[in-house]
């Protein structure tokens, strides 16, 4: 069985409790044999039907992601582990573009904008914006079209996040709608000032030498062949991926 993905006992651990528990209808199928399946797809980025068969019918494999992303329970089980760890004293945001394979592309005319796909030169894309914790681990993340400006979702990432002590952004998050309220609860904002500025902000270099941590976080992340191209047409499924190799990354170890 060497080449497969299995969760350690350490993983199963950690990710069990939050399982969906007492469900009506037919038995489940062995949880840890079907999750370490999805996680054997979204890291190798085969497709679905061709799923090995250690880890159980193919059909089963995908039919427990889509349900289980239809619900939304691999976004809450993100959610509940991200929520357990300590309240972040620094915290970074930033965000990665996905480009979309062309089995994703294809959508009904009406249904374009709610796939959250932006076009560019390098052709149709989306992007993942999200926020990390000072060990680089992702806290909380957004999916939009590819072409949407970072700052336009910034408000929407912190908001569910308790205020930290420190802020580390780049350039495109030099505004003052963001920094004002920030500054206001004490968080100090570490954000170079833009070229457009009269009056540059002072900048906290040391700190700001720490916003690599995201960017090694989406690096990590994009050695999942899944996240780093979106396979999915539908947002909530990616949505899901995301949740998915976020918490394999950073949650269950």
């Amino acid at each position: 069985m060497s080449g497969l993905d299995w969760l350690s006992d350490e993983a199963w651990a950690v990710i069990e409790s939050h399982l969906p528990k007492n469900r009506s209808g037919a038995h489940r199928v062995d949880d840890r044999r079907v999750i370490s399946g999805i996680l054997h797809v979204l890291r190798s980025g085969c497709r679905w039907s061709d799923c090995p068969p250690e880890y159980g019918p193919a059909t089963t494999i995908y039919n427990r992601y889509n349900r289980w992303s239809t619900q939304g329970i691999w976004r809450r089980i993100f959610e509940r582990l991200a929520a357990a760890g300590n309240i972040p004293d620094e915290i970074s945001i930033d965000s990665t573009h996905v480009k979309a394979h062309r089995s994703a592309a294809g959508a009904q005319k009406g249904a374009k904008p709610r796939r959250r796909f932006g076009r560019s030169r390098g052709g149709r894309t989306s992007k993942v914006h999200a926020v990390a914790n000072a060990q680089g681990r992702p806290l909380a993340f957004v999916l939009t079209p590819g072409n949407i400006a970072d700052i336009s979702v910034a408000a929407t990432l912190l908001g569910g996040i308790a205020t930290p002590r420190r802020l580390l952004a780049d350039k495109a998050y030099d505004v003052d709608h963001l920094r004002q309220p920030l500054e206001a609860q004490g968080t100090e904002v570490v954000i170079p000032s833009n070229g457009t500025r009269r009056r540059p902000y002072p900048l906290n270099r040391p700190a700001y030498r720490r916003r690599n941590l995201i960017e090694r976080m989406f690096g990590r992340m994009k050695d999942w062949r899944c996240f780093a191209t979106r396979y999915d047409r539908l947002a909530r499924n990616f949505l899901s991926t995301i949740a998915i190799v976020a918490t394999a990354c950073f949650w269950l170890s």
